[in-house]
């Protein structure tokens, strides 16, 4: 059980899954499912305090690094030219409802990405982020406990 548990906690920080893969994880692990929604949600929210200070404080430092300067400059322009300027436009309500849009690409990293690049107030941004992975974590937890119990 612990090492289900340590899982989902893992998936639900990784950028490649996030709560949208921690939750149906510990779901199908036979965890508790509301300590599954908790676990995975909080976890998701912590990655943007994480991705705001390795920002700030590693980020200018590894751009020092072609290969990484060429990966994030990728990164930069794609957030640039899909929903980019919408999110700048909208601060708050737009980071919203990107990060609770629950598909790949669109959650807490994505949106803490917005935060750095379009220089928005972080505490806004952080309460935006929250709210959003937590809106898009309620159609996940919903989506896999049906499609686990059969009833979808």
């Amino acid at each position: 059980m612990i090492k289900e548990i340590i899982f989902t906690i893992l998936w639900s920080f990784s950028p490649l899954g996030e709560a949208k893969v921690g939750i149906p994880y510990g779901m199908h692990q036979n965890l508790n499912i509301y300590f599954v929604f908790i676990l995975a949600v909080v976890t998701n929210i912590l990655v943007f305090p994480f991705m705001m200070f390795f920002l700030d404080k590693i980020n200018k430092h590894l751009l020092k690094w072609y290969f990484y300067k060429k990966i994030a400059l990728w990164i930069a322009r794609r957030a640039k030219a899909g929903s980019g300027k919408k999110i700048k436009k909208h601060g708050f309500w737009g980071i919203l409802l990107f990060v609770m849009i629950p598909l790949p690409g669109t959650g807490v990293y994505a949106g803490s990405i917005a935060t750095y690049m379009f220089k928005i107030e972080r505490k806004k941004a952080f309460l935006a982020n929250a709210i959003g992975i937590t809106i898009s974590s309620v159609i996940i937890w919903f989506a896999s406990y049906y499609s686990i119990n059969g009833i979808a």
